[in-house]
Protein backbone atom coordinates (compact mmCIF):
# COMPACT_ATOMS: atom_id res chain seq x y z
CA UNK A 1 0.00 0.00 0.00
CA UNK A 2 1.68 3.10 -0.83
CA UNK A 3 1.95 6.12 1.79
CA UNK A 4 -1.28 8.65 1.52
CA UNK A 5 -0.39 11.92 0.37
CA UNK A 6 -1.76 14.66 1.95
CA UNK A 7 -3.38 15.82 -1.19
CA UNK A 8 -6.22 13.11 -0.75
CA UNK A 9 -7.56 14.45 2.10
CA UNK A 10 -9.98 17.01 0.79
CA UNK A 11 -10.78 19.89 2.68
CA UNK A 12 -14.29 21.24 3.53
CA UNK A 13 -15.23 25.18 3.08
CA UNK A 14 -17.32 27.51 4.83
CA UNK A 15 -20.89 26.33 3.34
CA UNK A 16 -19.94 22.93 4.16
CA UNK A 17 -18.58 23.24 7.46
CA UNK A 18 -22.17 25.38 8.38
CA UNK A 19 -24.62 22.21 7.34
CA UNK A 20 -22.22 19.92 9.24
CA UNK A 21 -22.09 21.99 12.64
CA UNK A 22 -25.57 22.93 12.13
CA UNK A 23 -26.33 19.11 11.30
CA UNK A 24 -24.49 18.13 14.20
CA UNK A 25 -25.58 20.71 17.32
CA UNK A 26 -29.67 21.03 15.95
CA UNK A 27 -30.85 18.98 13.42
CA UNK A 28 -34.12 20.48 13.36
CA UNK A 29 -36.70 20.86 16.49
CA UNK A 30 -37.61 17.26 17.02
CA UNK A 31 -36.84 16.03 20.80
CA UNK A 32 -37.56 18.85 22.69
CA UNK A 33 -41.30 18.21 22.64
CA UNK A 34 -41.04 16.70 26.19
CA UNK A 35 -40.05 19.82 27.67
CA UNK A 36 -43.36 21.83 26.82
CA UNK A 37 -45.04 19.25 29.22
CA UNK A 38 -42.66 19.16 31.97
CA UNK A 39 -41.61 22.92 31.66
CA UNK A 40 -44.75 24.32 30.33
CA UNK A 41 -45.31 26.20 26.95
CA UNK A 42 -44.38 29.63 28.25
CA UNK A 43 -40.64 28.45 30.01
CA UNK A 44 -39.98 26.62 26.96
CA UNK A 45 -40.24 28.94 24.83
CA UNK A 46 -38.41 31.41 27.78
CA UNK A 47 -35.46 28.70 27.94
CA UNK A 48 -35.15 28.26 24.33
CA UNK A 49 -35.05 31.92 23.64
CA UNK A 50 -32.29 32.16 27.10
CA UNK A 51 -30.51 29.29 27.73
CA UNK A 52 -28.19 30.13 24.66
CA UNK A 53 -26.92 33.22 26.58
CA UNK A 54 -25.23 30.98 29.52
CA UNK A 55 -24.68 27.64 27.15
CA UNK A 56 -24.12 27.89 23.44
CA UNK A 57 -23.09 31.31 23.10
CA UNK A 58 -20.38 31.41 25.81
CA UNK A 59 -18.94 27.96 23.99
CA UNK A 60 -19.25 29.14 21.03
CA UNK A 61 -17.21 32.38 21.93
CA UNK A 62 -14.55 29.83 23.09
CA UNK A 63 -14.82 27.37 20.45
CA UNK A 64 -14.08 30.40 17.74
CA UNK A 65 -10.70 31.70 20.10
CA UNK A 66 -9.36 28.45 20.98
CA UNK A 67 -9.76 27.17 17.02
CA UNK A 68 -7.49 30.30 15.65
CA UNK A 69 -5.47 29.98 18.36
CA UNK A 70 -4.85 25.92 18.11
CA UNK A 71 -6.41 24.72 14.74
CA UNK A 72 -5.93 21.27 15.43
CA UNK A 73 -7.30 17.60 14.88
CA UNK A 74 -8.67 16.81 18.19
CA UNK A 75 -9.53 20.56 18.81
CA UNK A 76 -11.02 20.84 22.46
CA UNK A 77 -9.18 17.95 23.71
CA UNK A 78 -5.74 19.17 22.83
CA UNK A 79 -6.94 22.75 24.43
CA UNK A 80 -7.73 21.09 27.41
CA UNK A 81 -4.48 19.02 27.58
CA UNK A 82 -1.95 22.08 26.65
CA UNK A 83 -3.98 23.92 29.54
CA UNK A 84 -4.37 21.65 32.16
CA UNK A 85 -1.95 18.27 31.74
CA UNK A 86 -1.99 15.16 30.08
CA UNK A 87 -4.45 14.22 33.25
CA UNK A 88 -7.83 16.19 32.51
CA UNK A 89 -6.53 16.30 28.47
CA UNK A 90 -6.96 12.46 28.76
CA UNK A 91 -10.41 12.45 30.50
CA UNK A 92 -11.65 15.12 28.37
CA UNK A 93 -10.65 13.06 25.12
CA UNK A 94 -11.96 9.94 26.64
CA UNK A 95 -15.30 11.09 27.94
CA UNK A 96 -16.38 12.78 24.87
CA UNK A 97 -15.52 9.34 23.14
CA UNK A 98 -17.22 7.50 25.60
CA UNK A 99 -20.25 9.98 25.43
CA UNK A 100 -19.62 9.19 21.44
CA UNK A 101 -20.76 5.42 22.00
CA UNK A 102 -23.82 6.51 23.46
CA UNK A 103 -25.04 9.27 21.04
CA UNK A 104 -23.98 7.01 18.21
CA UNK A 105 -26.14 4.13 19.31
CA UNK A 106 -29.04 6.41 20.20
CA UNK A 107 -29.46 8.08 16.64
CA UNK A 108 -29.53 5.00 14.77
CA UNK A 109 -32.13 3.58 17.57
CA UNK A 110 -34.48 6.44 16.97
CA UNK A 111 -34.13 6.21 13.10
CA UNK A 112 -35.50 2.28 13.32
CA UNK A 113 -38.33 3.63 15.74
CA UNK A 114 -39.51 6.32 13.54
CA UNK A 115 -38.89 4.08 10.34
CA UNK A 116 -40.15 0.87 11.60
CA UNK A 117 -42.21 1.72 14.87
CA UNK A 118 -43.85 -1.98 15.20
CA UNK A 119 -40.88 -3.98 14.95
CA UNK A 120 -38.86 -5.27 17.86
CA UNK A 121 -35.76 -7.49 18.57
CA UNK A 122 -33.04 -8.64 16.44
CA UNK A 123 -35.44 -7.17 13.08
CA UNK A 124 -34.71 -3.86 14.92
CA UNK A 125 -31.51 -3.93 15.79
CA UNK A 126 -30.07 -5.04 12.03
CA UNK A 127 -31.89 -1.60 10.51
CA UNK A 128 -29.96 0.15 13.18
CA UNK A 129 -26.29 -1.64 12.42
CA UNK A 130 -27.33 -1.30 8.69
CA UNK A 131 -27.53 2.42 9.31
CA UNK A 132 -24.40 2.83 10.59
CA UNK A 133 -22.47 1.21 8.47
CA UNK A 134 -23.69 3.34 5.49
CA UNK A 135 -22.69 6.46 8.11
CA UNK A 136 -19.83 5.11 8.74
CA UNK A 137 -18.95 4.17 4.44
CA UNK A 138 -19.80 7.83 4.02
CA UNK A 139 -17.34 9.11 6.71
CA UNK A 140 -14.49 7.13 5.69
CA UNK A 141 -14.95 8.93 2.44
CA UNK A 142 -13.71 12.56 4.36
CA UNK A 143 -16.08 15.44 5.62
CA UNK A 144 -16.73 16.49 1.84
CA UNK A 145 -18.82 13.75 1.26
CA UNK A 146 -19.97 14.23 4.79
CA UNK A 147 -20.85 17.64 4.22
CA UNK A 148 -22.60 17.09 1.33
CA UNK A 149 -24.92 14.40 2.83
CA UNK A 150 -25.31 17.10 5.57
CA UNK A 151 -26.62 19.61 2.98
CA UNK A 152 -28.97 17.63 1.40
CA UNK A 153 -30.25 15.75 4.74
CA UNK A 154 -30.94 19.54 6.03
CA UNK A 155 -32.69 20.85 3.74
CA UNK A 156 -35.07 18.04 3.40
CA UNK A 157 -35.80 18.84 6.52
CA UNK A 158 -35.76 22.90 6.65
CA UNK A 159 -38.70 22.68 3.92
CA UNK A 160 -41.45 20.40 5.98
CA UNK A 161 -40.76 22.64 8.70
CA UNK A 162 -40.63 26.14 7.18
CA UNK A 163 -44.38 24.67 5.78
CA UNK A 164 -45.88 24.14 9.19
CA UNK A 165 -44.50 27.49 10.76
CA UNK A 166 -45.88 29.55 7.86
CA UNK A 167 -49.17 27.64 7.75
CA UNK A 168 -49.60 28.01 11.56
CA UNK A 169 -48.71 31.59 11.80
CA UNK A 170 -52.09 31.96 9.62
CA UNK A 171 -54.01 30.07 11.56
CA UNK A 172 -52.90 31.67 15.44
CA UNK A 173 -55.77 30.08 18.08
CA UNK A 174 -53.86 30.00 20.99
CA UNK A 175 -51.19 32.36 23.32
CA UNK A 176 -48.37 30.22 23.14
CA UNK A 177 -46.90 31.55 26.44
CA UNK A 178 -49.80 30.43 28.52
CA UNK A 179 -49.79 28.74 30.87
CA UNK A 180 -46.35 29.44 31.35
CA UNK A 181 -45.48 26.71 34.20
CA UNK A 182 -47.87 23.27 34.25
CA UNK A 183 -50.22 23.77 37.33
CA UNK A 184 -49.30 21.45 40.16
CA UNK A 185 -46.33 20.57 38.17
CA UNK A 186 -43.09 19.70 40.87
CA UNK A 187 -40.43 22.60 40.96
CA UNK A 188 -37.57 20.06 40.33
CA UNK A 189 -39.46 19.21 36.86
CA UNK A 190 -40.04 22.42 35.92
CA UNK A 191 -36.69 23.71 36.29
CA UNK A 192 -34.85 20.89 36.62
CA UNK A 193 -35.66 17.85 33.71
CA UNK A 194 -36.96 20.62 31.77
CA UNK A 195 -33.57 22.68 32.20
CA UNK A 196 -31.03 19.48 31.51
CA UNK A 197 -33.29 18.83 28.32
CA UNK A 198 -32.81 22.39 27.47
CA UNK A 199 -28.75 22.11 28.11
CA UNK A 200 -29.12 18.87 25.65
CA UNK A 201 -30.34 20.91 23.24
CA UNK A 202 -27.75 23.48 23.27
CA UNK A 203 -24.51 21.09 23.38
CA UNK A 204 -21.75 20.45 21.23
CA UNK A 205 -20.52 23.51 19.70
CA UNK A 206 -17.13 22.72 20.74
CA UNK A 207 -17.24 19.24 19.16
CA UNK A 208 -16.38 20.49 15.04
CA UNK A 209 -13.02 21.67 16.88
CA UNK A 210 -11.92 18.00 16.31
CA UNK A 211 -11.94 18.37 12.53
CA UNK A 212 -9.60 21.56 12.32
CA UNK A 213 -7.14 20.32 10.50
CA UNK A 214 -9.42 19.14 7.68
CA UNK A 215 -11.34 22.62 6.69
CA UNK A 216 -10.15 25.25 4.62
CA UNK A 217 -8.74 28.16 6.43
CA UNK A 218 -10.14 27.06 9.80
CA UNK A 219 -9.23 30.34 11.99
CA UNK A 220 -11.47 32.00 9.46
CA UNK A 221 -14.15 29.80 8.74
CA UNK A 222 -14.81 28.15 12.15
CA UNK A 223 -15.77 31.41 13.81
CA UNK A 224 -17.94 32.71 10.70
CA UNK A 225 -19.72 29.00 10.67
CA UNK A 226 -20.46 29.55 14.44
CA UNK A 227 -21.71 33.03 14.03
CA UNK A 228 -24.20 31.49 11.50
CA UNK A 229 -25.07 28.41 13.26
CA UNK A 230 -25.81 29.45 16.43
CA UNK A 231 -28.59 32.01 15.66
CA UNK A 232 -29.86 29.78 12.83
CA UNK A 233 -30.39 26.77 15.50
CA UNK A 234 -32.08 29.01 18.26
CA UNK A 235 -34.66 29.84 15.50
CA UNK A 236 -34.89 26.27 14.97
CA UNK A 237 -36.22 25.35 18.47
CA UNK A 238 -38.04 28.45 19.03
CA UNK A 239 -39.95 29.43 15.62
CA UNK A 240 -41.75 25.61 15.63
CA UNK A 241 -42.41 25.48 18.93
CA UNK A 242 -44.05 29.08 19.20
CA UNK A 243 -46.00 28.25 15.82
CA UNK A 244 -47.01 24.70 16.82
CA UNK A 245 -48.62 26.14 20.32
CA UNK A 246 -49.61 29.02 18.75
CA UNK A 247 -51.72 27.02 16.18
CA UNK A 248 -52.21 23.30 17.12
CA UNK A 249 -52.58 24.18 21.01
CA UNK A 250 -52.84 20.98 23.20
CA UNK A 251 -49.48 21.72 25.43
CA UNK A 252 -50.87 18.68 27.75
CA UNK A 253 -50.23 15.79 25.02
CA UNK A 254 -46.58 17.35 23.82
CA UNK A 255 -44.42 14.27 23.85
CA UNK A 256 -41.48 12.99 21.78
CA UNK A 257 -42.42 13.25 17.99
CA UNK A 258 -45.81 15.58 18.48
CA UNK A 259 -43.85 17.82 15.95
CA UNK A 260 -45.84 15.24 13.42
CA UNK A 261 -48.74 15.50 14.99
CA UNK A 262 -48.95 19.21 15.09
CA UNK A 263 -48.30 19.30 11.22
CA UNK A 264 -51.26 16.53 11.01
CA UNK A 265 -53.31 19.20 13.20
CA UNK A 266 -52.15 22.78 11.05
CA UNK A 267 -51.96 21.23 7.51
CA UNK A 268 -53.55 17.66 7.23
CA UNK A 269 -52.36 14.36 7.12
CA UNK A 270 -49.51 15.16 3.99
CA UNK A 271 -47.82 17.77 6.54
CA UNK A 272 -48.45 15.07 9.23
CA UNK A 273 -46.09 12.36 7.40
CA UNK A 274 -43.78 14.62 5.68
CA UNK A 275 -42.74 16.04 9.37
CA UNK A 276 -42.14 12.16 10.42
CA UNK A 277 -40.20 12.02 7.48
CA UNK A 278 -37.90 14.86 8.45
CA UNK A 279 -38.10 13.73 11.98
CA UNK A 280 -36.28 10.50 10.69
CA UNK A 281 -34.38 12.08 8.48
CA UNK A 282 -32.74 14.38 11.27
CA UNK A 283 -31.43 11.12 13.09
CA UNK A 284 -29.62 10.24 9.83
CA UNK A 285 -27.71 13.50 9.43
CA UNK A 286 -27.34 13.64 13.50
CA UNK A 287 -25.02 9.99 12.91
CA UNK A 288 -23.76 11.52 10.13
CA UNK A 289 -22.25 14.46 11.94
CA UNK A 290 -21.55 12.54 15.27
CA UNK A 291 -19.52 10.17 13.13
CA UNK A 292 -17.19 12.68 11.84
CA UNK A 293 -16.81 14.73 15.17
CA UNK A 294 -16.14 12.45 17.67
CA UNK A 295 -14.09 9.67 15.49
CA UNK A 296 -10.98 12.09 15.54
CA UNK A 297 -10.82 11.95 19.23
CA UNK A 298 -9.14 8.68 19.19
CA UNK A 299 -7.23 9.47 16.28
CA UNK A 300 -5.98 12.53 18.05
CA UNK A 301 -5.44 10.18 21.67
CA UNK A 302 -3.56 7.87 19.74
CA UNK A 303 -1.32 10.55 18.09
CA UNK A 304 -0.51 11.21 21.68
CA UNK A 305 0.54 8.02 22.76
CA UNK A 306 -3.20 7.26 24.90
CA UNK A 307 -4.73 4.90 22.79
CA UNK A 308 -2.74 2.20 20.45
CA UNK A 309 -1.02 3.73 17.23
CA UNK A 310 -2.81 1.68 14.63
CA UNK A 311 -5.44 3.81 15.19
CA UNK A 312 -3.66 6.71 13.46
CA UNK A 313 -3.98 4.86 10.72
CA UNK A 314 -5.25 6.93 7.71
CA UNK A 315 -7.00 5.92 4.45
CA UNK A 316 -4.75 5.56 1.45
CA UNK A 317 -7.08 7.12 -0.97
CA UNK A 318 -9.48 9.25 1.27
CA UNK A 319 -6.95 9.98 4.29
CA UNK A 320 -9.73 9.72 6.48
CA UNK A 321 -8.83 7.98 10.01
CA UNK A 322 -10.55 4.95 8.64
CA UNK A 323 -9.85 2.63 11.46
CA UNK A 324 -10.55 4.57 14.41
CA UNK A 325 -14.00 5.38 12.51
CA UNK A 326 -14.48 1.31 12.00
CA UNK A 327 -13.77 1.07 16.01
CA UNK A 328 -15.81 3.55 16.92
CA UNK A 329 -18.68 2.45 14.46
CA UNK A 330 -18.44 -0.84 16.06
CA UNK A 331 -19.27 0.17 19.51
CA UNK A 332 -21.94 2.03 18.40
CA UNK A 333 -23.75 -0.88 17.12
CA UNK A 334 -22.82 -2.61 20.10
CA UNK A 335 -24.86 -0.08 21.50
CA UNK A 336 -27.78 0.16 19.41
CA UNK A 337 -29.68 -2.49 21.23
CA UNK A 338 -30.18 -0.20 24.39
CA UNK A 339 -33.16 2.10 25.08
CA UNK A 340 -33.07 5.62 24.62
CA UNK A 341 -33.21 6.80 27.58
CA UNK A 342 -30.56 5.00 28.62
CA UNK A 343 -28.36 6.07 25.93
CA UNK A 344 -28.97 9.72 27.06
CA UNK A 345 -28.81 10.10 30.67
CA UNK A 346 -25.63 8.72 30.74
CA UNK A 347 -24.57 10.86 27.91
CA UNK A 348 -25.72 14.21 29.01
CA UNK A 349 -23.12 14.09 32.73
CA UNK A 350 -20.31 13.14 30.29
CA UNK A 351 -21.01 15.98 27.71
CA UNK A 352 -21.31 18.49 30.15
CA UNK A 353 -18.09 17.51 31.98
CA UNK A 354 -16.16 18.30 28.23
CA UNK A 355 -17.92 20.96 28.04
CA UNK A 356 -16.84 22.60 31.32
CA UNK A 357 -13.46 21.60 30.77
CA UNK A 358 -13.41 23.48 27.38
CA UNK A 359 -14.35 26.76 28.45
CA UNK A 360 -11.93 26.71 31.56
CA UNK A 361 -9.21 26.05 28.92
CA UNK A 362 -9.61 29.60 27.39
CA UNK A 363 -9.55 31.42 30.79
CA UNK A 364 -6.31 29.29 32.29
CA UNK A 365 -4.47 29.37 28.12
CA UNK A 366 -5.34 33.37 28.28
CA UNK A 367 -3.17 33.39 31.73
CA UNK A 368 -0.27 30.83 30.98
CA UNK A 369 -0.02 31.29 27.11
CA UNK A 370 -0.81 34.84 26.40
CA UNK A 371 1.44 35.19 23.48
CA UNK A 372 -0.37 32.45 21.32
CA UNK A 373 -1.86 34.27 18.03
CA UNK A 374 -5.35 34.58 17.87
CA UNK A 375 -7.16 35.66 14.86
CA UNK A 376 -10.94 35.84 16.81
CA UNK A 377 -10.84 37.11 20.28
CA UNK A 378 -13.62 36.55 22.91
CA UNK A 379 -14.91 40.19 22.80
CA UNK A 380 -15.20 42.62 25.85
CA UNK A 381 -11.91 41.95 27.42
CA UNK A 382 -11.44 40.53 31.10
CA UNK A 383 -15.50 40.42 31.72
CA UNK A 384 -16.18 39.09 28.43
CA UNK A 385 -13.69 36.09 29.62
CA UNK A 386 -15.79 35.81 32.82
CA UNK A 387 -19.02 35.62 31.33
CA UNK A 388 -18.09 32.66 28.73
CA UNK A 389 -16.21 30.75 31.56
CA UNK A 390 -18.42 31.60 34.41
CA UNK A 391 -21.80 31.36 32.49
CA UNK A 392 -21.92 27.20 31.61
CA UNK A 393 -19.74 26.81 35.13
CA UNK A 394 -23.32 28.03 36.97
CA UNK A 395 -25.51 26.22 34.56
Amino acid sequence: MTRPKSSTLQKAGLFYLVFVMFSYTTGGPFGLEDMVTTSGPGMTLIYLLVLPFFWCIPVSLVSAELTTAMPVEGGFYRWTRAAFGDFWGFLAGWWNWSASFLLGGAYAVLFTDYLFPGITGWKHYLVSVALIAVITWINVRGIQMVGQVATALEIFIFVPVMTMIVMAFMKWHYNPFVPLIPPHQPTFKIFGVGLALGLWLYSGYEQLSTVAEEVENPQRAYPRALALVVPLSIAAYFLPTLAGLASAGNWEQWHTGFFSDAAKMIGGPWLGTWMTLAAMVGNVALLNSTVLTTTRMPFAMAEDGYLPAALTRKHSRYGTPWLAILVSAIIYALLAWQSLGQLISVYIWLRSATTVLTVLSAWKLRRTRPEMPRAFVIPGGHLGLIYVVAAPVVM
